[in-house]
């Protein structure tokens, strides 16, 4: 079994599998939003998406080495506490966790040289945390998947 989320996740045999796992989770994330938040963020993803076709998949894996370094420390303490749900472990350190994560993408957004992804970034950004907060469960239970085959 793997030890570390570089060698679940980053393996070159693994990847493609990962990067759409991680698609599919941001599709049904975006999905299960409701209220106007919810329409708010389902019109910037579809707006994104319109933007630049293939921009997800692209994006998760452009992001996913740095979003990997982003949970690394998480995913050290659960394996040292025994741990046996990743998902439960995040959700329990959800502020940090979901810090973390937005880290990257703050970045990555303020790096951006599209201003209309800088521009629908930042309409999403304020709800943001929560938004990362309530796909924590799901981001665990991937990692639980894939380690489970590392």
């Amino acid at each position: 079994m793997a030890d570390t989320l570089k060698e679940i996740l980053l393996d070159s045999g693994r990847r493609p599998a990962v990067v759409t796992d991680f698609e599919t989770l941001v599709d049904a994330e975006v999905s299960d939003k409701g209220g106007v938040s919810g329409a708010v963020v389902k019109t910037g993803f579809a707006a994104v998406k319109k933007i630049k076709p293939g921009i997800i998949p692209s994006a998760v894996d452009t992001l996913l080495p740095d979003f990997v370094v982003a949970l690394e420390p998480f995913y050290v303490d659960y394996r040292a506490k025994g741990g046996n749900d990743f998902g439960a472990y995040l959700t329990s350190r959800s502020d940090e966790a979901s810090d973390a994560l937005l880290s990257v993408t703050d970045s990555r957004a303020e790096r951006s040289s599209r201003d209309s992804i800088k521009k629908v970034y930042g309409k999403l950004r304020p709800n943001g945390k929560k938004n990362v907060e309530e796909a924590l469960p799901r981001l665990g239970a991937l990692v639980d998947k894939h380690a489970s085959i590392a």
